[in-house]
């Protein structure tokens, strides 16, 4: 009879290394083909499937791992909230990036397709919103922090959107998702639900999807004003952009750190916290302490190399 509840630490490291050379070798060939049906191979086959199949055959409880329980009105709404001024914090963040890496060498972000249509909107939040929302919740705030919660809930969530941003394998594109990482695993910590980060997640997607769609529509209108008005330093465009960014994004902090404070739990759903101390009364001391000493980070620094790797090879040595 299995006397864990939750995956160790080796184990999601190791998966969490498979999944990255999987995505690395095989997701990038499959997007290259077609964007949208690329993701969808990508987040189902590659990212989701694996995650479930792992915990089935090592027979873990998907609800106590994954945290399925159910969230309140009260906390959806919360969760909108938190969404929505977490958004210009991670924006910030990686504005910041692309200013540093822009004066080493020029770089541009690259995003998915703007809609220009409804339609074309509808299936951008079904594949770019939804989907990741489900597919990579399950991975990082349901398999890999629930295994770290054995290290204590601040470093389940601290380490798990590391990874998390590390798995994009993007230097314009990871303080972002570390940040967005943050909130959604504090938020996985106190509802524990998964199904709120996923919301969250989905949320978070579908405002950058939600203002691209609508930007486009403005576009012509926003170049012509440009058009017209006075010539600014390049230089002195970079200062006021980035003072009204930061503007925008410690003003979101705050209220983002308000509403983080002020959201609670159902009340009567089990917390990540209680249920490692039910899992570590229900195993040998000597097991829990083994495991502890030791942990294997071969897998996430091999992980950790190739992404510094692969942004130090396109960015500096072009």
């Amino acid at each position: 009879m299995r006397t864990r509840s939750l995956p160790t630490i080796n184990e999601v490291n190791i998966l969490f290394l498979v999944l990255g050379l999987v995505l690395l070798i095989f997701g990038s060939m499959v997007q290259q083909r077609d964007l949208y049906i690329g993701v969808l191979i990508t987040e189902y086959i590659f990212i989701l499937a694996p995650n479930l199949i792992y915990l089935k055959m090592r027979g873990y409880s998907l609800k106590n791992v994954l945290g399925l329980n159910p969230i309140t009105v009260r906390q959806i709404i919360q969760i909108f909230l938190i969404m929505i001024f977490a958004y210009p914090m991670a924006v910030f963040l990686n504005y910041i990036i692309l200013i540093l890496v822009n004066s080493v060498s020029p770089a541009m972000p690259i995003g998915v397709p703007v809609p220009t249509n409804l339609m074309d909107y509808l299936v951008g939040l079904l594949v770019i919103a939804v989907t990741p929302g489900i597919c990579e919740e399950v991975m990082f705030r349901g398999t890999m922090q629930s295994a770290y919660s054995r290290m204590g809930d601040k470093k389940a969530i601290l380490i798990s959107a590391l990874l998390f941003g590390m798995f994009h394998f993007n230097l314009l594109n990871l303080l972002g998702p570390l940040f967005l990482g943050i909130v959604l695993g504090i938020i996985r910590y106190k509802t524990d639900s998964l199904y709120g980060s996923i919301l969250g997640h989905t949320i978070n997607n579908g405002i950058a999807l939600t203002l691209g769609f609508l930007l486009t529509g403005l576009s012509e209108n926003i170049q012509e004003i440009t058009e017209q008005a006075p010539l600014i330093p390049e230089g002195l465009q970079l200062i006021i952009t980035l003072v009204m960014l930061g503007s925008w994004a410690l003003f979101s902090f705050v209220v983002l750190y308000l509403l983080l404070r002020n959201l609670k739990g159902a009340g009567n759903i089990t917390r990540m916290d209680e249920a490692t101390d039910m899992e570590d009364s229900s195993t040998e001391p000597e097991e829990s302490e083994m495991e502890s000493i030791n942990i294997s980070w071969a897998p996430i620094v091999v992980i950790a190399g190739i992404f510094i790797f692969l942004n130090y090879r396109y960015f500096f040595l072009i």
